[in-house]
């Protein structure tokens, strides 16, 4: 798994062969710089409750599809806590997987797990599953540094969910909805040929209204 912390020069690994624009990269980086000190303090405000707040909004966006499988994530660095939301999920017949990264620039990989099961240090020491079961999600919750209303998310600037999110799509159905804090909002997140907008994006106040909308999603103001 990849050592490099998520907050150090960003680089914006792009999928394909054309490189990302300076002026996009200079502009993603002073953008991150100032998402990850409102994450943190929206954190410090409201991050006790938030993961509970949560887990009815993520629900109303997915009640209607058959239960299928689910990927969280570990919270790192202020992410909300989705621990009461997986448990949810999984209370609703959803499998739960967690994402791994196992190469430098490449997709992620998911690995089946289950609240209890151990869990092992990997990168930066965020926690992922000792037991290595491939799992193919068809819902994925996606952490984040800030997000617009066109869907669009600000990440670390490695391109991991985006390569990941592009071959997902490619393969068949899925589901994108990003997770974070109400005052992670921006107007524009600036955005590049190979960045994956979101499907859907839910706060601790409620889903945000975003002009797409995937299949087996319900948005709603």
């Amino acid at each position: 798994m990849s050592g490099q912390d998520p907050s150090s020069p960003e680089r914006d690994t792009a999928l394909g062969p054309a490189p990302l624009s300076a002026a996009l990269l200079a502009e993603k980086r002073r953008l991150r710089e100032a998402a990850l000190a409102r994450r943190a303090e929206a954190h410090a405000v409201a991050g006790a409750d938030a993961g509970r707040r949560l887990v009815e909004h993520l629900l109303a966006l997915v009640d209607a599809r058959p239960p299928g499988v689910a990927s969280g994530y570990s919270p790192f660095r202020g992410e909300i806590d989705i621990g009461p939301a997986l448990d949810a999920l999984a209370a609703r017949g959803w499998r739960i997987c967690l994402p791994v990264v196992a190469e430098r620039d490449a997709p992620l990989q998911f690995c089946y797990w289950s609240k209890g099961e151990a869990m092992v240090a990997g990168a930066l020491g965020i926690e992922v599953p000792a037991l290595r079961r491939p799992a193919m999600p068809d819902l994925v919750l996606v952490p984040l540094l800030a997000f617009d209303r066109t869907g669009h998310r600000l990440g670390y600037g490695k391109g991991y969910y985006d390569r990941t999110l592009a071959g997902l799509k490619a393969a068949g159905p899925v589901t994108a909805i990003g997770i974070g804090y109400a005052a992670q909002e921006l107007d524009a997140v600036p955005h590049g040929p190979y960045d994956v907008a979101l499907d859907a994006i839910v706060t601790e106040r409620g889903p945000v209204a975003i002009r797409q909308s995937a299949a087996g999603v319900t948005p709603r103001t």
